[in-house]
């Protein structure tokens, strides 16, 4: 095929209970709704192929020269229970490549039908999340935050049987790598240290080249993700599955199922219809993380010679995570309010402003980006509160030297916000794909003011609200 993706697979070497050979279903009928030609060019694939080619390969149809396509086996705690075995039920890795700067990385089809980790699933995705993840995964790299990427969606023909039929579709997504918490519980599980010592010195390899056993590779894990749950929580993006399955070894952001940006603040909100009890509610994240994250600890616990020490010594690290995690949520805040180094009192005053969000109802990102044009109050009906903790806001950051441009760089102008998302998804399926290629114009430079786009500022009327948000894959 034109398209050069000089395969290396790694992963495709280790041993077979690693994973499960397959290959993509067929598609009837592939048609291309989407391909990201600049990241194509980062992984050096060209831009040879016409858009009936891409749309072959994308779909899993045709399988390229050198591929070695696969479903990753996992485990992984799901809303707190634990399943021994979940693995790529809708997913298949087609391989790795190397990028222009020699960084790797996976390529993996989403919704490419059933695999033996299937169970009861067909395996496939449906229009809908498939271009959400698309425009969702590409929106949070341009805001700044490590994430997965988009690389292509395509309409495969197929009609997928959910509450009613829907289009099939398959979503292309590159990864640094597609580990998670759950593969080292997959391996713990069964007792297989062998394996479980293979899969770690191949993650050290992948990620953490410099780490000299378990103990360093939890702490490279354990600071990855300390610098990633802060950057969700100051955009008020809310993950919604935060499963262990779902946590990358990366610190990569993964699996964008029942995601949402929050429009009005409120601490507790959750979208994932799944999610009864608020397990994964905004304010909870972090918390969540620092259970995930002694999953994987635990997971770990056998790969040394006095297990007893291990377990001191990672317990030690991962009670370390509440207050590491605080002071990056600290520094987060602090550059959105145009303070570039934070003071005890600080969250005080943060604290302060979010409590007054609530209460008001004001919309997360049109408030922080008021603070740099200099119209927040707007955004409150209790103005009087506002313009107290707007007299001692000014008061603190009248010695800041530059807190325009930090807070310009550090609040976002455009988000995916749900509605948008929704009426895009509505449109796509009805044929018309500019609403999506006109939300990803204008969140590629989600920091910039763009002419036209005031409307993708605007929150939801009462009727466009989404309550709920679903995994739908």
């Amino acid at each position: 095929m034109p398209l050069n993706f000089a395969f290396d697979n790694s992963y495709a070497r280790l041993p077979d209970r690693f994973f499960a050979r397959q290959n993509a279903a067929k598609a009837p009928a592939p048609r291309l709704l989407a391909y990201n030609t600049a990241l194509a060019d980062e992984l050096g694939l060209g831009s040879e192929a016409s858009d009936v080619e891409l749309a072959q390969i994308f779909s899993g149809t045709v399988t390229p020269d050198g591929a070695a396509p696969l479903a990753q086996a996992y485990a992984g705690h799901q809303f707190g229970g634990f399943s021994p075995q979940l693995g790529d039920g809708r997913a298949l890795l087609v391989g790795e490549v190397l990028g222009k700067d020699g960084q790797r990385f996976d390529i993996q089809l989403k919704g490419s039908g059933r695999t033996p980790f299937s169970r009861r699933g067909d395996g496939k995705a449906w229009l809908g999340p498939v271009l959400r993840e698309y425009v969702v995964s590409e929106a949070m790299h341009a805001l700044g935050v490590p994430t997965t990427r988009a690389l292509a969606a395509v309409a495969t023909g197929d009609t997928v049987l959910r509450q009613t039929a829907l289009p099939g579709a398959v979503l292309t997504r590159v990864a640094a790598s597609h580990l998670r918490i759950g593969t080292f519980q997959y391996f713990a599980v069964r007792d297989d240290r062998d394996a479980l010592q293979t899969l770690m010195d191949y993650a050290i390899a992948r990620h953490d080249p410099q780490a000299d056993g378990p103990a360093a590779f939890l702490q490279g894990c354990i600071d990855r993700q300390v610098k990633l749950i802060p950057q969700w929580m100051g955009l008020g993006f809310i993950h919604g599955v935060m499963n262990t399955d779902n946590c990358a070894i990366s610190g990569q952001t993964i699996d964008y199922g029942p995601c949402a940006f929050m429009d009005d603040f409120h601490p507790n909100m959750t979208f994932s219809s799944i999610d009864h009890q608020g397990r994964y509610s905004y304010s909870n994240q972090m918390h969540v993380l620092v259970w995930n994250l002694a999953q994987l600890a635990s997971a770990l616990v056998p790969l040394n010679a006095d297990e007893d020490a291990a377990v001191e010594d990672y317990t030690i690290r991962i009670n370390k995570m509440p207050e590491a995690l605080k002071a990056e949520w600290l520094r987060i805040f602090c550059a959105k309010i145009g303070i570039s180094t934070p003071q005890r009192d600080d969250q005080r005053l943060i604290e302060r402003l979010l409590a007054l969000m609530a209460a008001n109802h004001s919309d997360f990102t049109n408030t922080f980006r008021a603070l740099v044009d200099g119209n927040a109050r707007d955004q409150f009906s209790d103005r009087d509160a506002f313009d107290q903790w707007e007299k001692d806001w000014k008061a603190r950051i009248v010695n800041e030297p530059d807190p325009q441009a930090l807070m310009a760089r550090s609040n976002p102008v455009y988000i995916p916000r749900n509605h948008w998302i929704e009426q895009m998804i509505d449109a796509a399926l009805e044929g018309d794909l500019a609403p999506m290629q006109r939300l990803m114009t204008v969140l590629a430079n989600p920091y910039t003011v763009q002419d036209g786009a005031e409307d993708l500022r605007r929150p939801p009327t009462p009727d466009e609200v989404v309550p709920q948000t679903f995994c739908g894959t």
